[in-house]
């Protein structure tokens, strides 16, 4: 007979103690213990799978074959971009998000478009009926689509036999339980227990699993931080609901690139593939002061953005300082920067910045173009529209060189511009090749502000 007993885990590490902590022995985390029920069984209930009862024999390395691993085409570009060229078989792929953001739609989009795909959707949180009419919007179908209305990890391996998919999918991880743990549904426990599961069921049938995951009120997914390290790979989907972009990351990728960035439109018949993204995202902006335009990169995707920033007198002497799409740390420090090193008060000024389209960019290179924009909007003073820039700025004010440089111009001139303000070192180590642009190095901060607004 099994035995109950309380028990108190983290649910950021995982850590598990018998007596409740504020702060976490292991990762230092305050109030992460919650409470839960472990379940003690007098007998050991340990099943060996065949597979585990195989001996296995140390190989030397240089015996050991490899090869490419095989991928399967998702026929979606921007999906296989951040998956590394494609669903790797036998991957366990795990897929968080805000609620309403778009998991399922993205998801159930993809699935419906492998016609030639054997596929076995999970929901426990949607009826059959809801994802019928969810698929009716998106207006595509699939008779190889298999929906399956199931919460119960051991039944749904007795599906998947019968239906054989190529491809299975579960939504969400929070609402499967197994029978192997007897606390409650959505439990530390029983997310770790399923995540376990579905890579063994994903590795030893050769079948890729995706699953859908929660994420709690601070941006990460809910459930212990060993999630993230059970699954092969991790995707963020973001984006802010008011706008109709949505971003798909690469936290963690086994089998390809964590840089990489997916842009998709929300529109009224699903996601819609960005493959121009600089198009959507710039807008006509003449004699308009406190607007930049900066090449940013992600992955491997240049991409111009608009930088938006307006200043004024701080109201009740205390100033605001807001970012929205970028690090509010490295803007005060940009601030700092440009208040010491180019000479500008803005101690008493509200500061706001915004990245059109609810991005948020994580690329240095912009630094040069938000404190153009700063100043632009404290001056009062319109930036050329045919002017983009590129550059880190350092402490000292100096225009630090940024990486790729040749794919960030040629984007630039792709879209039209005339003139685009690049570090000093990167256009000496340029090839001395013809330009369609005009390139204009900078070494400091002033030079830039000098040709912007001479």
């Amino acid at each position: 007979m099994a035995k109950q007993k309380s028990i108190f885990v983290c649910n950021n590490c995982g850590r598990s103690a018998s007596q409740w902590f504020g702060k976490c022995p292991s990762c230092g985390k305050w109030d992460t213990c919650v409470e839960e029920l472990s379940f003690k069984s007098d007998k050991k209930q340990h099943l060996l799978h065949p597979t585990e009862q195989a001996a296995h024999k140390p190989t030397p390395i240089t015996e050991i074959t490899t090869s490419e691993d095989p991928r399967i085409d998702m026929q979606n570009s921007e999906l296989n971009r951040v998956l590394g060229g494609g669903l790797v078989v036998g991957s366990l792929v795990l897929i968080g998000g805000e609620p309403g953001i778009g998991k399922s739609t993205l998801i159930l989009q993809t699935m419906l478009r492998l016609q030639n795909k054997r596929v076995l959707y999970v929901s426990g949180e949607e009826s059959a009926r809801q994802l019928k009419l969810r698929a009716d919007r998106l207006g595509i179908e699939n008779e190889n689509c298999y929906i399956l209305g199931e919460t119960v990890l051991e039944r749904i391996y007795a599906h998947a036999k019968e239906v054989k998919p190529n491809i299975m999918v579960i939504d969400s991880i929070q609402t499967v339980s197994t029978e192997a743990s007897e606390s409650s549904t959505g439990s530390l426990s029983q997310i770790r227990e399923c995540a376990t599961s579905l890579l063994r069921f994903a590795k030893e049938n050769n079948i890729p699993v995706f699953v859908v995951g929660h994420i709690t009120k601070d941006g990460a997914i809910a459930g212990p931080k060993l999630l993230e390290h059970i699954v092969d790979t991790v995707l963020q989907f973001e984006g802010d609901q008011h706008y109709m972009y949505r971003i798909l990351r690469a936290i963690k990728n086994r089998f390809g690139n964590t840089s990489e960035l997916g842009i998709f439109e929300m529109q009224q018949s699903g996601l819609r593939e960005v493959s121009n993204p600089s198009e959507l995202l710039l807008t006509n902006h003449d004699d308009m002061s406190g607007i930049a335009v900066a090449c940013a990169i992600e992955g491997v995707r240049p991409f111009l953005i608009e930088v938006q920033a307006l200043t004024g007198t701080a109201a009740y002497g205390t100033p605001q300082r807001s970012a929205t799409g970028f690090d509010l740390r490295r803007l005060n420090m940009l601030l700092a920067v440009l208040e010491k090193k180019a000479g500008f008060k803005l101690a008493q000024k509200d500061v706001f910045l915004n990245i059109a389209g609810g991005l948020r960019i994580n690329d240095p290179a912009i630094d040069l173009a938000v404190i153009s924009a700063i100043l632009s909007a404290n001056l009062d003073m319109s930036i050329n529209p045919q002017i983009c820039l590129t550059g880190e700025v350092g402490l000292s004010g100096e225009i630090r060189p940024v990486n790729r440089i040749e794919q960030r111009i040629a984007e630039a001139e792709k879209l039209g511009f005339k003139q685009i303000i690049l570090p000093e070192y990167n256009y000496n180590s340029l090839p001395h090749k013809q330009y369609n642009i005009q390139l204009l190095p900078v070494k400091k901060a002033e030079e830039a502000f000098r040709i912007l607004f001479a």
